[in-house]
């Protein structure tokens, strides 16, 4: 067991390195955009600004390839280059079915192990050599883009219903419950399906005249990128140079409310990452609803601090959820090292 969980840790950590640049391009440059743009109640406005509409279009193009880069180099970690075209068809399809990094990792991970059995397969010597580059290739691909469009996306589409429908109803109780829940939905998938149905919820209530269901989501946004950055920062030791490198890009992503910021981290170390951000997001989205937080418009992080009520409380609940953040993911990081290091030191 402890073999297994080292090469699948191993193939996550292959397709993060590719995706860290996608991730990285896209965010900043949305970033940029987002934060010179006209901002109005409604979001940022790019219709007078063409030159930051250009900008903004290629972050988000950039950002789009970043699930198929992800699941396409899991799968070649694992299956080598015929991997490729399945990882990236299922990274796709995660994409379109509203899976997220989540259903990414899924993917890759099935489309290197179906390749590998593939080629265990015995074919004739005629045949061995198109194997690798037609059969298996599209064998896999179309085996992987039939299970992401027709068994992933029907369950998720009606989690995602009945996630909006127990949303709803949450809402006429108790809104320090609401916003746990909310929080840690924001955090859970990073931009995915869960965090997309909180972050709707709360947009959906500003039409309502309530803004502070979308304050606790905008606090919560930016706590997972911010927090990790931080991290980064704190415990350097713990952290691969290439790790410091994605918290840098991770903070300037959290600045503008970009919530995948903290994929790469929670990808690479799922187990202790995405408990450690959702713990983070919750305590951001509490400290937000009992300070009366209210965000006037559909984003989040402190980019739109200026059409926020009560922004010293905003201000505190992002800077204390990415504290919090921070210091549970290097606690657990720094035990799980304390644990390793004396397994080692046993066995020698």
């Amino acid at each position: 067991m402890p073999e297994l969980l080292k090469s699948l840790r191993q193939h996550l950590l292959t397709g993060v390195s590719y995706a860290i640049p996608f991730i990285a391009c896209g965010g900043i440059l949305i970033a940029f955009a987002i934060a010179f743009a006209p901002m109005t109640p409604t979001g940022p406005d790019f219709s007078q600004a063409p030159r930051l509409k250009l900008v903004l279009d290629i972050g988000l193009a950039a950002f789009s390839l970043m699930l198929p880069v992800l699941a396409g180099y899991i799968a070649y970690s694992i299956g080598g280059k015929p991997a490729l075209v399945p990882g990236f068809l299922g990274g796709y399809f995660s994409d379109q079915v509203k899976a997220g990094f989540l259903g990414a990792i899924l993917a890759g991970l099935l489309a290197g192990y179906v390749v590998e059995l593939l080629k265990k397969i015995p074919v004739s010597r005629h045949l061995r050599p198109i194997m690798p580059i037609l059969v298996i290739p599209i064998l896999s691909g179309a085996l992987i883009g039939a299970v992401m469009l027709k068994l992933i996306g029907v369950p998720i589409a009606l989690l995602m219903v009945r996630a909006n429908g127990a949303l709803q109803a949450m809402g006429t109780g108790n809104g320090i419950v609401l916003a746990l829940v909310l929080g840690g939905m924001i955090a859970f998938d990073m931009g995915g399906p869960i965090n997309k149905a909180a972050f709707f919820f709360g947009a959906a209530m500003i039409r309502e005249g309530n803004y502070q269901i979308m304050g606790a989501c905008a606090a919560a946004i930016g706590t997972p990128p911010l927090g990790m950055g931080l991290a980064t920062l704190l415990q350097k030791r713990l952290w691969s140079s290439e790790e410091r490198e994605a918290g840098l890009a991770g903070i300037a992503m959290g600045l503008i409310g970009i919530t995948e910021g903290a994929i790469p981290f929670a990808a690479a170390d799922p187990i202790r990452v995405i408990p450690s951000i959702m713990v983070g997001s919750a305590v951001a989205a509490v400290i937000a609803m009992v300070g009366k937080v209210g965000d006037h418009a559909p984003h989040g992080g402190p980019i739109v601090l200026f059409v926020v009520d009560h922004r010293l409380a905003y201000l505190l609940a992002i800077v204390t959820g990415t504290i919090v953040t921070a210091g549970s993911i290097n606690l657990l990081k720094a035990r799980g090292r304390r644990l390793t290091e004396t397994k080692e030191e046993k066995a020698a």
